[in-house]
């Protein structure tokens, strides 16, 4: 058991872990930032999609 609790103490005192979790959050930021763009891209198009489509109806 002591040396499961030494291998924690190492992992905390290491500087890869801090480091992983920095990556961690960029990757966040960067997947909540392209799942907006998407969004709002995805928005835009179907409105315009409605539009045209409208406009051909009526034709």
């Amino acid at each position: 058991m002591k040396n499961f609790a030494d291998s924690i103490v190492n992992f905390l005192k290491e500087e890869d872990g801090p480091t992983a979790v920095e990556y961690a959050v960029m990757l966040a930021l960067i997947v909540v930032v392209c799942l907006t763009a998407i969004g709002t891209i995805g928005t835009e198009a179907n409105t315009k999609f409605e539009e045209v489509g409208a406009k051909i109806a009526s034709n």
